[in-house]
């Protein structure tokens, strides 16, 4: 029961460590729901169903492993394998978005009319002609948005290589229930810790003023992916 203890304590350490100081387990979701306009709500479920492919799918392949008889070693090459799909995958994703919202925030120029009125007042106003049309054309309307689920495919080609130790010590004492308890526990650290760090940056950015940067967030939601793909595959995130 001590070493289960032990195990169990290492599991909570290694899942908060882990999320906390890998900014790109929380930072994607932040900025994409700021860009995106997303509730706290939907931006809370995003997370948690990407956090769950995430762990998930180390979870899976040390299972496999385990059962094929892979030792510690092999599995790990192949996080690293997936590690590096990751990170060119959110390279790549976040490059694509950034240059969509340039080209979106040209378009999206905001400009001065002059409008003369009988009796000789004269105001100005400033407004976007692409954002209001498609304001308009966009009530009432479900759309369809593929973002959360790239980050739930790009979630879950990320691994949890801490995991793989914590799961394979009580594998080798066969020790079943010691296999469930650290997985749960570390999944539910994990993803508890996700979910109050993109919490924290959603209301730490409607805190901010808004300015003018309102048009140009998708171009920074972009380049905030791409530079944590930068990160993972170059900098060992």
């Amino acid at each position: 029961m001590t070493d289960t203890y032990i195990l169990l304590t290492a599991a909570v350490i290694a899942a908060f460590t882990h999320t906390i100081f890998g900014p790109d387990h929380y930072v994607p979701f932040i900025v994409m729901s700021k860009a995106r306009g997303w509730s706290l709500k939907k931006t809370l479920l995003t997370t948690v169903y990407c956090g769950v492919g995430h762990v998930g799918s180390s979870v899976l392949i040390g299972f496999v492993g385990i059962g094929i008889g892979y030792g510690i070693t092999r599995i790990e090459a192949l996080e690293g394998i997936r590690g590096s799909l990751s990170g060119w995958a959110f390279f790549i994703f976040g490059f694509t978005y950034m240059v969509w919202g340039i080209f979106k925030a040209i378009r999206n120029k905001p400009h001065t009319h002059v409008h003369f009125h009988s009796g000789g007042d004269v105001h100005t106003h400033e407004h976007a002609h692409h954002q209001e049309h498609v304001h308009v054309h966009m009530q009432g309307k479900k759309t369809r948005n593929l973002t959360p689920w790239t980050l739930f495919v790009i979630f879950v080609l990320g691994p949890c290589e801490i995991l793989i130790p914590l799961v394979m010590e009580p594998a080798a004492r066969h020790d079943t229930q010691g296999i469930v308890a650290v997985t749960l526990l570390f999944s539910i650290i994990t993803i508890s810790t996700m979910c109050a760090a993109v919490t924290a940056g959603y209301y730490g950015f409607k805190a901010l003023p808004a300015g003018g940067i309102d048009r140009f967030m998708h171009v920074i939601a972009g380049a905030t992916i791409c530079l944590s793909g930068f990160a993972i595959l170059f900098l060992g995130w």
